[in-house]
């Protein structure tokens, strides 16, 4: 019968209301604030698939470029768009997500998409966030094609016909000093740029955008091993000439300037790489002031390939 169980503590002793807490429960838990979310708990699961995840979004850089699935370059975001179509990026596949608030800019995209042929295609947010691997992309995103490299051989055949300048890299990672190198050697009649596949900057959208559209227009090839194709070089009769500020040949000098020529640039950083010294016929160097450490890698490659077209032309007075 309920209230006489011979269970200890069954019972009440005494008459009267039993004591309460007097309020310390409550107490103690003020200033504690909300209870964190599960997600926010370092010990919880939540936790763990969270920051998992994190490691497994893609990345995101400044300016808008982003390297998602294998092949594919991404550009998202209202104003990197718009400065990809107006710098004449190739353009695989452009998106906008239904319902995209309009503003100043995105008119400006559909107004150059419409007047370029650039056809884009409407999809759902939940799909473009999906597409693009969840990055902040304001509604628009362009996927550009896989890049197409030359052959280096090839590259080498042509300018060796013609006499031609061949720009070859080493060590230069950031890929908007490769586009403005491009651009420079495109300018000064360049017939083809080497760039080795390991440990240097390859034609992402920042690379093309940087190059103002020469890209397009000028031979860009991949090596597998730079120090080999240079080695080719000299053996079919080049002048291998490497630009280094250490170099005992002011660029003014710049030996080979009437026949087919390979000039190597190296990263701003650490210059060119010893096996690749060892395999330039000459170093030639750039006189700068002393107060100034070294050039930017691209800025140093547009005077030196300035300065050989003005000993072609046989005119050294700059």
């Amino acid at each position: 019968m309920a209230g006489n169980s011979s269970r200890r503590g069954a019972t009440s002793k005494g008459k009267g209301k039993a004591a309460g807490s007097g309020g310390r429960i409550r107490k103690s838990l003020e200033g504690r604030g909300p209870t964190p979310r599960a997600e926010d708990r370092v010990y919880h699961k939540a936790y763990r698939d969270k920051k998992a995840a994190g490691r497994r979004q893609p990345s995101q850089n400044r300016r808008g470029t982003h390297r998602g699935p294998v092949g594919a370059d991404w550009v998202v975001g209202r104003n990197p768009v718009f400065e990809a179509l107006t710098a004449g990026l190739p353009v695989k596949q452009a998106y906008i997500a239904e319902g995209a608030e309009r503003d100043d800019r995105l008119r400006d995209i559909l107004k150059h998409a419409a007047e370029h042929g650039v056809p884009l295609l409407q999809v759902t947010r939940a799909e473009l966030d999906r597409v693009t691997g969840g990055l902040v992309h304001q509604g628009v995103a362009l996927q550009l094609p896989v890049f197409e490299y030359a052959d280096f051989e090839d590259v080498l055949a042509d300018a060796f016909d013609n006499d031609g300048i061949v720009v070859a890299l080493d060590g230069v990672t950031d890929p908007r000093n490769l586009g403005a190198i491009v651009r420079s050697a495109a300018a000064f009649g360049a017939t083809g740029v080497i760039i080795p596949s390991r440990r240097s900057a390859s034609m992402t959208a920042a690379a093309w955008k940087t190059s103002a559209g020469a890209a397009a227009r000028l031979p860009i090839a991949m090596a597998t091993n730079l120090n080999r194709a240079l080695e080719q070089a000299s053996k079919l009769g080049f002048t291998v000439v490497g630009l280094a500020g250490e170099g005992d040949v002011p660029v003014t000098g710049t030996p080979g300037t009437d026949g087919p020529i390979v000039l190597v640039v190296g990263s701003e950083d650490e210059g060119l790489a010893r096996l690749v010294r060892e395999h330039c016929d000459a170093l030639i160097s750039i006189p700068i002031a002393s107060s100034v450490e070294s050039l930017n890698a691209s800025v140093a490659a547009s005077i030196a390939l300035y300065e050989v077209t003005q000993q072609r032309s046989g005119d050294t007075d700059v």
